[in-house]
């Protein structure tokens, strides 16, 4: 009787733990016991290993079998841990010595015929493993790519339980086999088109790239045709790319939702779910394995909800602890899982159900009830959330004339020059804190001594605020937007002509 041990990898959300799976084996009667709180799929790998090492030339002994997943009261879902049972397996009979797999991660699914199946979530998973201190890793050949974006770690790449074996020292005769790769990963576009195509709307475009500097929310509120879509689709292009961490992030959650990896993504991604999507496809869940949603994927990105009022109250409502805290957390009986939650959420919405109240072409047939009824699914609480809430009017024939003047647009590459600029300033001024741009600071510290700003500066802030048409939130939002402006604008601190213009960015919808 021997026992051997192998390491495979649990993932909840974005997070892992490592897992020990354990082989015994017995002169007893012949069968095959998987114990460790697994689930249907997991429960299965007892045929799927036993049918691949017998169709890959290397057979599981007829004896009584017994493998633990430990630690035994952690929950354990999916075909990924494959490989390490029948590695561990193989071992305890003798194929290969125990020692030479103890402190190794195997990874992957095994095909009835043995070769091994490239997995989802498997950048997370070596992440999680090496942050546990484990750097050697056996991985799916399909999953190359994935696995070498990884930094500081051992990485073997196996085509089959056969390869796997014979790489651990097993004296086995090499058998080429076709390796299962994942499809190629579809092309990610940059951006659709240039923010110098947006004719007429200054203000808007001036919002647009007041939000990209400082990473805050928007919500633009106009008539159909106004444009809203169309600037909505050129804030990414406006954000810089994202650092080695960011990059490390986004990827792992496109992993995790199934997309093909075949490298490091560094554009800022766009997740744009439609209006009859749940909550739980807008910020993650599932019964049983629980996957990003929507706001999720969105992580250091756009989140953009085009018709938001037409999503259900509750799905938008599910948005504003993400919104404050900057990280997803989804509860389940059993568990809990976290997921990254700092995107920038931007809002598109009618004026009302017919969209034209506002217009001077087309009379609108709504009440005022009705407008009402419509704009308030969007909550207050929601709405104080974001930053800058903008009006949005459509074009006008004048505005139309200047299409053939160039300088009177603004280029992509002109507006994210001045973002990548005012967020090195952010930066240096954030240095040594744990926020990156103004949107993530809070209002206390830009109100506590040595960057409080003057009476004359917040006067019409402190007047708002008196008034009730700002909350404290508000306030401090404001504050944010208006820091924002001044590094636009390279002033060492805002005047009042920014807490203006920033108070104005705020309110215009409500004006």
């Amino acid at each position: 009787m021997m026992v051997a041990r192998t390491l495979s990898v649990a993932l909840l959300g974005m997070t892992g733990a490592v897992v020990e799976v354990e082989a015994h084996i017995a002169n007893q009667i012949p069968g095959f016991q998987l114990i460790g709180l697994p689930d249907a799929a997991l429960s299965d790998a007892k045929d799927r290993v036993r049918a691949a090492a017998a169709n890959d030339g290397c057979p599981l002994p007829a004896k009584k079998i017994v493998v633990n997943l430990s630690p035994a009261s952690l929950p354990k879902q999916g075909s990924t841990y494959d490989l390490a049972i029948a590695v561990a397996v193989l071992a305890a009979e003798g194929a290969i010595e125990v020692d030479a797999i103890a402190s190794v991660v195997h990874l992957g699914e095994l095909s009835l015929d043995g070769r091994v199946r490239p997995m989802q979530g498997l950048l997370p998973a070596v992440v999680a493993a090496r942050a546990a201190g484990f750097r050697r890793f056996v991985v799916p050949q399909g999953n190359e790519d994935e696995a070498l974006l990884v930094p500081d770690v051992e990485v073997t790449t196996v085509a089959s339980l056969r390869d796997a074996l014979i790489r651990h020292g097993a004296e086995l005769e090499p058998n080429p086999v076709e390796p299962i790769r994942q499809p190629p990963a579809p092309p990610v576009a940059e951006s659709v088109g240039d923010l110098a195509d947006v004719v007429g709307n200054p203000d808007a475009v001036e919002a647009l790239v007041v939000a990209a500097a400082g990473g805050h929310h928007l919500m633009m509120l106009g008539p159909p045709g106004a444009g809203k879509t169309m600037l909505a689709e050129r804030l990414p292009g406006l954000l810089p790319d994202l650092d080695a961490e960011q990059a490390l992030e986004v990827t792992s959650l496109s992993s995790l939702s199934g997309r093909p990896v075949n490298g490091l993504l560094t554009r800022p991604p766009l997740e744009s779910p439609h209006h009859t999507s749940s909550a739980a496809a807008l910020v993650g869940g599932g019964s049983k394995v629980i996957r990003p949603g929507a706001a999720a994927r969105a992580a250091h990105g756009i989140l953009f909800l085009d018709e938001a009022p037409e999503f259900p109250t509750a799905v938008l409502d599910a948005l504003r602890q993400p919104l404050e805290s900057g990280s997803i957390t989804i509860h389940r009986a059993a568990a809990v899982a976290h997921f990254p939650g700092r995107f920038q959420l931007v809002l598109a919405a009618n004026p009302c159900p017919c969209g034209q109240f506002g217009t001077s072409d087309i009379p609108c047939s709504c009440t005022p009830i009705m407008r009402r009824r419509y704009l308030s699914r969007m909550s207050g609480p929601l709405l104080d959330r974001v930053d800058l809430q903008l009006r949005v009017n459509r074009v006008t024939t004048s505005a139309v004339r200047l299409m053939s003047d160039e300088g009177s647009r603004v280029s992509t590459r002109a507006a994210r020059a001045r973002v990548e600029q005012a967020r090195a300033i952010a930066r240096e001024r954030l240095a040594g804190t744990p926020w990156k741009t103004n949107a993530e600071v809070p209002g206390s510290w830009f109100r506590s001594s040595g960057r409080r700003l003057s009476p004359g500066a917040t006067a019409a802030i402190d007047r708002a605020l008196e008034r009730g048409n700002l909350t404290m939130r508000g306030y401090d939002r404001v504050l944010r937007v208006a820091w924002t402006i001044a590094d636009l604008e390279e002033a060492s601190a805002p005047t009042s002509d920014h807490v203006g213009w920033a108070l104005f960015l705020r309110k215009s919808v409500a004006a």
